[in-house]
């Protein structure tokens, strides 16, 4: 048995050295850092998932930054309820053994889950918004006007497989248009997976994009 912490180091991330300490104090073995680059594909809480075994405990220092969806929080408690592991979140102040943080209601866990989604996404535009400028500021001190064509073509797939947002993207890169970024990922076979923008948008017969 082994308890074991995990904290994504996103930007603007306050609390980041107390819930640190708050593990350690705890009796934490090892506290695993995940760093922004990371953000979307999560290796380090991938393997932490995998590596935890029956009566282990797991401690996160808020739900919304340990997991990336209302899903990932499913998988996550049903895995702990399975391998009979401890789950401990010490923002949202809940401790699935109920010795800590006794005060904590339903009502505040069911607000918890409420929120996630939102607190999601604030989480993951200010950190795509930073990584814009800590992993393209060698693009930054170069126009889009002074790139080459085939510069600013591997930028954009470079941006996208990163993870980068379209809209970031095209401030980068200097497009107006969505469509010329996505045709510029579909010429270089880029898998385009993003959800319903799987592709560039198609015109209806009336003209309009759909």
């Amino acid at each position: 048995m082994a308890k074991v912490g995990y904290i994504y180091k996103a930007n603007h991330y306050d609390t980041y050295e107390a819930d640190k300490e708050w593990m350690l104090n705890f009796g934490c073995v090892q506290v695993i850092e995940e760093e922004t680059d990371h953000e979307v594909m999560r290796p380090q809480w991938k393997q932490l998932m995998s590596a935890l075994d029956r009566g282990d405990e797991l401690v996160v220092s808020k739900f919304s930054n340990a997991v990336r969806g209302v899903r990932e929080l499913s998988v996550c408690i049903e895995m702990c309820r399975i391998k009979v592991v401890r789950l401990i979140s010490i923002q949202d102040r809940i401790d699935s053994h109920n010795e800590l943080f006794k005060e904590t209601t339903a009502a505040n866990v069911l607000e918890m889950v409420g929120a996630l989604p939102e607190e999601i996404a604030a989480l993951r535009k200010s950190s795509s918004h930073v990584m814009v400028f800590q992993k393209n500021i060698k693009v930054a001190t170069k126009s889009p006007k002074a790139m080459s064509k085939s510069e600013r073509n591997k930028n954009i797939v470079d941006m996208y497989n990163a993870g980068y947002s379209i809209d970031d993207i095209a401030n980068v890169s200097g497009f107006s248009s969505k469509s010329s970024i996505f045709r510029i990922l579909k010429d270089y076979h880029v898998d385009l997976n993003r959800g319903r923008t799987k592709g560039p948008r198609r015109k209806k017969n009336g003209g309009e994009t759909e």
